[in-house]
């Protein structure tokens, strides 16, 4: 333990508290915002520190109430749960803001202002509380507890489509938890204990056919919660129908909980490759059908949720290489993935704003009459489609060089598909930017507003500049990425931090 493990708990314990101040405070919505505000920023000050904390002397480690694990619970803050939470406090406090600059605090017409931002600190709660938790059960409670909160906020102002498509997302939801506890439930009925770094010495004395039936319903678990084919068809009619705003922070964020989730696991728990083909497959599947769904919407809201699915398949390509170069890829893509998705539904939400739809039909003419914002799609856009020098290009060109020097017939297959999915989401981007930006104006749904809240631009504009720094630091962010997959890989950076005296 060493003298900033007092930091850790706080990305979970500060929202929570702040939640709980932003209820009392239901009559006085300025001082709600204000302290939505100063509890977030707090998050991403603390999760720099624990980055920074990590990579110079390893895991941070807090045993809640000085109870020994498998007694106790287990905060862990290694290189990968710290740059989780610096990129996933930064995208929440610019969503914050975005969404206090429409002007209303409830973000729908007929939900009440008190929930809002109450909500909103419990569901960073959930997420940072799932990347921090040493455990198999309180990770299980980071998702209920993000879940509980997102349940609240995808059915916001009470719409008969978003009740519909949110009572789809909460059945989904649960059928994943309850696969989830039964696997735990399992867990610890072969081994005695829950805790990850018990895990991964008693996970490899059991028989074979125990341990991959074990893995295989984690995975199932995590595979839903992350929207991998052919568990993902949820997906794209759950989210378009939200708030831009929040639309935007689960497209970014709760997917990739499930991503991590599925990193974790699979490295520490259960190292070796046992399901390796399976994920490739399944990666594979992911991008191609994701994207080809992509190609075919007509909304932005939904053409963006179809591209949030096939770019899932990226990521789980990297973990299935399972290589200190394919996790350091996929790690360095869900850092790019998590900041470009969420500002391509901020702009979605911009342009909403400006021209009262998302849908392609009913646009055009939007570099014209708002040019900035065309320059706000623009950068994002061809970052998401792989375009040189941005970060989606470089996280793309890392995990295709890992397949590469895999070799094999299912490596070079992802590559392949990997390369096809760049060029068909370039061809996506291109296509809303030729449709609603660059050709003769259309019908709207909706007047136009004369201009756009300040707010709003200024976060969405926060997050753009966001990712043009993650491809002007790739190569620094590359080492931190690097340097966690190798950790991950030899599982003992992890293990003696948390069980200092060994494995009991």
């Amino acid at each position: 333990m060493t003298g900033y493990a007092w930091l850790v708990p706080l990305p979970v314990v500060v929202p929570l508290l702040g939640a709980a101040l932003t209820l009392l405070l239901a009559n006085r919505p300025g001082l709600q915002r204000a302290v939505s505000v100063v509890v977030l920023a707090v998050g991403v000050v603390v999760a720099v520190v624990l980055l920074v904390e990590a990579y110079r002397h390893g895991p941070v480690v807090v045993r809640i109430g000085g109870w020994p694990p498998p007694v106790g619970i287990v905060l862990v803050a290694d290189q990968l749960a710290a740059l989780m939470l610096v990129v996933s406090s930064a995208v929440t406090l610019c969503v914050l803001l975005y969404s206090i600059g429409q002007g209303r605090g409830d973000i729908g017409e007929s939900a009440p202002v008190t929930i809002y931002h109450p909500t909103y600190l419990v569901l960073t709660a959930g997420v940072t509380n799932a990347f921090l938790a040493g455990d198999l059960f309180n990770l299980f409670v980071g998702f209920e507890i993000l879940l509980a909160a997102s349940f609240v906020l995808i059915t916001l102002g009470g719409t008969e489509s978003r009740i519909r498509t949110g009572s789809t997302y909460v059945v989904v939801s649960i059928l994943s938890s309850m696969i989830f506890l039964v696997g735990v439930g399992l867990v610890y009925a072969a081994t005695g204990t829950l805790n990850m770094a018990q895990l991964a010495g008693r996970l490899d004395a059991l028989p074979d056919g125990v341990r991959l039936t074990l893995q295989l319903i984690l995975l199932l678990a995590f595979g839903i919660k992350a929207a991998v084919f052919p568990l993902s068809a949820w997906l794209p009619d759950s989210y378009p129908t939200a708030p831009a705003p929040v639309t935007a922070v689960f497209a970014g964020l709760l997917t990739k909980v499930g991503v991590y989730a599925i990193i974790r696991t699979e490295t520490l728990l259960f190292p070796g490759g046992d399901v390796n083909g399976l994920l490739m497959v399944v990666a594979g599947l992911t991008m191609v059908v994701g994207i080809l769904g992509a190609v075919a919407q007509s909304d932005m809201k939904r053409l963006f949720s179809f591209t949030l699915v096939s770019h899932i398949g990226y990521m789980i390509f990297g973990v299935a290489l399972s290589s200190v170069a394919g996790l350091s890829g996929a790690i360095f893509y869900v850092v790019h993935h998590i900041t470009i998705q969420t500002t391509l539904f901020l702009v979605a939400g911009l342009v909403e704003a400006r021209a009262g739809s998302t849908d392609l039909r009913r646009l055009g003419g939007l570099a014209r009459v708002a040019p900035l914002l065309g320059v706000l799609f623009f950068v994002p856009a061809m970052n998401l489609a792989g375009v040189p020098p941005f970060s989606g290009f470089l996280g793309k060109l890392g995990l295709l060089q890992a397949g590469v020097g895999a070799g094999g017939v299912l490596p070079w297959a992802l590559v392949a598909a990997g390369t096809a999915t760049s060029l068909l989401t370039l061809y996506a981007a291109s296509r809303v930017w030729s449709i609603a930006f660059w050709r003769a104006p259309r019908l709207v749904a909706a007047a136009p507003p004369s201009r756009l809240p300040t707010l709003m631009v200024g976060a969405t504009t926060a997050l753009v500049a966001l990712g043009l720094v993650l491809t002007v630091t790739a190569d620094p962010l590359f080492g931190v990425t690097t340097d966690a997959a190798t950790d991950l890989r030899a599982r003992t950076p992890y293990v003696r931090a948390v069980l200092p005296g060994g494995a009991p």
